[in-house]
C-alpha cells in the first residue's frame, strides 16, 4: 500500500505485462466459450498457440497506436476510445491474416472467426475495466480516505463543467473535497445521478442539504451562468455561511485540462460584475485596422487594457506612451510575449512636455489618439493641486493642440464621473480638460469645415482592479486581520470592469463625430460598507468578531456619491443601450483657451489658492467638500 501511495505513474512495463496477460486470457476464454469448454476440441485447434499469437498481434498494434503514452490513473474518454481503436485494428488484422492463411495458403486459420469475435469483445471490456479500476485505486490511495478528514461539498452545475470539476477533484491528492450532491437549474436533470451523487434542482434544497450532510463548501461549475444567477448562488452561500469556489472560464484551462488547483475562490469582482457587454461593431475594425494609434497612459489600468484590445484590430503601429518607467517596461514585456504580431513602439515621456509630444507626432504620425494619461487619486491631488492642473489640464491641452496640427483623425479623451459637479481638484481638473477639448472641437467645426480632428470625451466611474481602488486596499486589510477603514457609512460608488470600460471607450470613440461627451451605463451604485461586509464574508471571517470596520471620515475632496450628469446636462440615447450622450453646451474656445493659458502664470507664482480659485472660475460648479479649499467658496 505504501509503495502504491508513493507511486505517481505506473511504469510502462507493468502496463504492458498486464495487457499481455489480458490479451492471452481473453483469447483463451474465446476458445473455451466457442468449444463449450471441451478440452479435446481446444487442444485440436491449438488454443495456446492461437492465444499467444493474438497476444503478440495485440501488443504490436498497441505499440503502433501509442497506447502506452497515456497515464493509466488519468484514464479518460479519449484513452478508452484509443483502446477501442486498438482492439478494432487487431480484429481487422487477424481477419486479414485468417483470409490470407486459410484461402491463399490453405493453412489453418490463426484463430477461428468466432473465437476472434469473443476474444476481441472480452479484450475491449477487460482493458478498459482494469484501467478504470487502477484509476479508482490510485484516487482512493492518494486521497487517503482512511486517515484524512474530508470536507463535504456540493457542486452547482450538473453539466459537462460539473462532471469535469468532479473528476479533477477526485484526481487531486491535496483537495480533501467530498462531493455529496449536485445542484442544477435544469428540471430535466433532477433526481438523476452523476458518479453516484444525486442531482437536486435549484437552490431551495441547499439549506436542507447543508444541515443533512454538514456541507461547508460549494463549487460553481457552470460555463455560461448569468451574472444575476451567480450573485444569487453566492449570496445564498454567504447566508448559510459556506465558502464558495468557482470553476474558471473554459478558455483558461481547456488546453491543459482542468485541475483542482485551478478552481478558485469567489472574488468580490464576481459579485460586482454585470452581464458582459458584447460589442460586435465592424466599424471599430474599419476605423482602427491599418492605422497608427497613440495611447497615452498606456501603462495604467485603463491605458494598458485599451492597448490589449486595440491590438486585436490589427493596427499598423501601436504607440505606448507613459511617464511610468517600470510599468511601461512591464507592459512592453507583456506585448512582446503575448501580442508579438502587434507592432508596437514604447515611448517614455510626459504629456506635459510639448517638445517630447511633438517628436512623437513627427516621428510616427498617429492617426488616432486615446488620451488616458492623468493623475486620478483624489486625496493626493487635493494635496498637490498644481500637479493635477499641469497633468490633467495643461497636459491635455498640449496633446490636443498638437493633434490638431498633426491632422489626427480622432482624439478620444478618457474622463471620469468625478468631473460632474466636482468637489475636488482632481474632478475639476478633468472637467476643465473636458471643456477645453469640447470647445476646441466646436471651434474647428466652425473654422475648418472640410477637415479637422474630431474630439470625443468618454466619462465613467470606478473600475474594478485599477490601481489605488478600494478593493485592493480592503483585501490587504483583511489579510492583515483588519480593521477595514471606510470613510463614511453612506458612501456609494459606481463600479465597472476594466475590459468593459475599455470596450465602451472604443465603441464611443468610433461612433463619435466630434464634440460629444459619452457617458456609460454604470448600473446601480454600491455602498462601500456593503462591499466591505461582502469581502469579509468571502474571506471566511466574521464582521465584529474577526475583523472590525471603522469609519475614518470623508477624505479631502471626497463626496458621498458620484454622478454621471450635472444639473445642467441632459442625455441623448445612442444605438448602444449602454452608451448615452451628455447634452452640454460647449464653452467659448477663445475664452477657455485664455483661461487655461493663465494657469502657466499662476503656477509660476507658486500659490495653490490662486490656482484653485482660478479652477473654480473655469468650472463654476466646482464646490470643495471636506477640503481646506472650502474657504475659497465662502470668499466668492
Amino acid at each position: 500500500m505504501n509503495l502504491l501511495t508513493r507511486l505517481k505513474i505506473l511504469p510502462r512495463w507493468i502496463i504492458a505485462t498486464v495487457d499481455s496477460f489480458t490479451l492471452f486470457i481473453c483469447a483463451l476464454f474465446g476458445y473455451l466459450v466457442r468449444f463449450n469448454f471441451e478440452l479435446a476440441l481446444i487442444e485440436q485447434y491449438d488454443a495456446l498457440a492461437g492465444s499467444f499469437t493474438f497476444m503478440m498481434g495485440g501488443l504490436v498494434v498497441m505499440q503502433a497506436t501509442n497506447n502506452y503514452k497515456s497515464i493509466v490513473r488519468h484514464t479518460g474518454f479519449r484513452d478508452c476510445a484509443n483502446i477501442f481503436k486498438t482492439v478494432l485494428i487487431t480484429f481487422i488484422l487477424f481477419l486479414v491474416l485468417n483470409f490470407f492463411y486459410g484461402n491463399l495458403l490453405n493453412y489453418n486459420f490463426l484463430l477461428p472467426s468466432s473465437v476472434l469475435v469473443i476474444a476481441s469483445l472480452s479484450t475491449l471490456f477487460m482493458l478498459i475495466f482494469y484501467r478504470l479500476l487502477v484509476k479508482e485505486i490510485f484516487v482512493y490511495l492518494k486521497n487517503g480516505k482512511l486517515d484524512k478528514e474530508f470536507k463535504n461539498g456540493i457542486i452547482f452545475g450538473a453539466g459537462e463543467a460539473g462532471i469535469i470539476a468532479q473528476d479533477a477533484i477526485k484526481q487531486d491528492s491535496i483537495t480533501h473535497f467530498n462531493t455529496v450532491a449536485f445542484l442544477d437549474d435544469d428540471p430535466k436533470k433532477e433526481g438523476k445521478n452523476i458518479d453516484g451523487k444525486r442531482i437536486y434542482k435549484g437552490l431551495h434544497n441547499l439549506e436542507r442539504l447543508v444541515e443533512q450532510f454538514g456541507i461547508t463548501e460549494l463549487i460553481i461549475a457552470v460555463t455560461n451562468l448569468p451574472v444575476h444567477r451567480k450573485k444569487e448562488v453566492i449570496d445564498e452561500c454567504l447566508r448559510l455561511k459556506i465558502s464558495v469556489s468557482i470553476v474558471p472560464p473554459v478558455h483558461q484551462w481547456i488546453n491543459d485540462g482542468l485541475t483542482a488547483g485551478a478552481i478558485r475562490e469567489v472574488k468580490i469582482e464576481d459579485l460586482l460584475s454585470r452581464e458582459q457587454i458584447i460589442l460586435d461593431n465592424p466599424k471599430i475594425k474599419d476605423d482602427l485596422e491599418g492605422k497608427t494609434i497613440l495611447v497615452t497612459g498606456a501603462a495604467g489600468s485603463i491605458g494598458s487594457e485599451l492597448c490589449r484590445q486595440i491590438c486585436h484590430y490589427n493596427p499598423k503601429l501601436l504607440i505606448l506612451f507613459d511617464i511610468a518607467e517600470s510599468a511601461l517596461y512591464d507592459i512592453e514585456q507583456e506585448f512582446r510575449e503575448n501580442h508579438a504580431n502587434c507592432p508596437i513602439k514604447v515611448v517614455l515621456g510626459d504629456v506635459r512636455n510639448k517638445k517630447k509630444v511633438k517628436e512623437v507626432f513627427r516621428d510616427f504620425r498617429p492617426q488616432v489618439v486615446f488620451h488616458a494619461a492623468a493623475y486620478k487619486h483624489v486625496p493626493m491631488m487635493e494635496n498637490y493641486p498644481e500637479e493635477a492642473i499641469q497633468a490633467n489640464v495643461l497636459g491635455t491641452k498640449v496633446l490636443a493642440d498638437i493633434s490638431v496640427l498633426a491632422k489626427v483623425d480622432k482624439f478620444v479623451f478618457v474622463s471620469t464621473d468625478k468631473a460632474v459637479n466636482p468637489t475636488n481638484v482632481m474632478g475639476a481638473s478633468k472637467r476643465a480638460a473636458e471643456m477645453y477639448v469640447q470647445a476646441l472641437n466646436e471651434y474647428l467645426v466652425k473654422n475648418h469645415k472640410k477637415y479637422h480632428t474630431k474630439f470625443i470625451t468618454t466619462r465613467f466611474g470606478n473600475v474594478l482592479g485599477s490601481s489605488g481602488s478600494v478593493i485592493p486596499l480592503f483585501k490587504k486589510q483583511i489579510i492583515n486581520g483588519g480593521p477595514i477603514t471606510v470613510t463614511h457609512p453612506e458612501i456609494t460608488r459606481y463600479f465597472m470592469t476594466i475590459p468593459e470600460a475599455c470596450q465602451l471607450v472604443l465603441e464611443a470613440g468610433i461612433m463619435g463625430e466630434g464634440g460629444e461627451i459619452y457617458i456609460f451605463d454604470m448600473g446601480e451604485p454600491i455602498k462601500i460598507l456593503d462591499l466591505a461586509n461582502k469581502m469579509i464574508q468571502l474571506s471566511g471571517k466574521k464582521l465584529g468578531e474577526d475583523i472590525e470596520v471603522i469609519f475614518t471620515g470623508l477624505r479631502e475632496g471626497e463626496k458621498l456619491y458620484e454622478e454621471l450628469l450635472n444639473d445642467f446636462e441632459t442625455v441623448k440615447i445612442t444605438h448602444h443601450p449602454k452608451i448615452k450622450i451628455a447634452q452640454v453646451l460647449p464653452a467659448s474656445f477663445n475664452k477657455i483657451d485664455g483661461q487655461i493659458e493663465l494657469f502657466i502664470e499662476l503656477i509660476a507664482k507658486n500659490s495653490e489658492n490662486e490656482l484653485v480659485s482660478h479652477l473654480k472660475v473655469i468650472v463654476p460648479e466646482f464646490i470643495s467638500n471636506s477640503s481646506r479649499f472650502e474657504i475659497l467658496d465662502r470668499l466668492n
